[in-house]
């Protein structure tokens, strides 16, 4: 059997402005954006070269769900970005005005910067070391 996560959902507050962050700040492709109702979109978006997993860009409804919007893991980091280049993106993500809230360091298993994105979610910018 082969498995794997398609989708994560991400609950924001804009659909809009959420693409715009995902893709012009993360240079993120927006895969999909397809209406579900008047109010419900359909819209996927994915770092460049991803091939399986995408963010589901999913709008708040009601208090419950408005109320995660940029603290679903109760302040822990919550996505990983991996990079072949840590340091070309960080220093592009610097310049496009992404806010680091942990700086840069050298861990056993790669190197590791903390940011967050528009709504305040934590996310891990890694460059893996090659394993020997």
């Amino acid at each position: 059997m082969k498995q794997s996560i398609a989708h994560i959902a991400l609950v924001v507050d804009d659909y809009d402005e959420a693409i715009e962050f995902y893709t012009k700040k993360l240079d993120f492709t927006l895969i999909d954006d397809t209406p579900q109702s008047d109010t419900k979109r359909w819209v996927l978006v994915a770092p460049k070269g991803a091939e399986e997993c995408s963010l589901l860009l999913a709008k708040g409804v009601g208090d419950k769900q408005t109320s995660r919007v940029g603290d679903q893991t109760g302040g822990r980091v919550f996505l990983f970005l991996r990079t072949d280049d840590f340091w070309r993106d960080y220093e592009e993500y610097v310049l496009r005005g992404i806010n680091f809230v942990r700086d840069p360091k050298t861990e056993d298993y790669g190197t590791v910067a903390v940011f967050e994105d528009l709504y305040g979610n934590l996310w891990d910018l890694v460059q893996f070391s090659e394993k020997k």
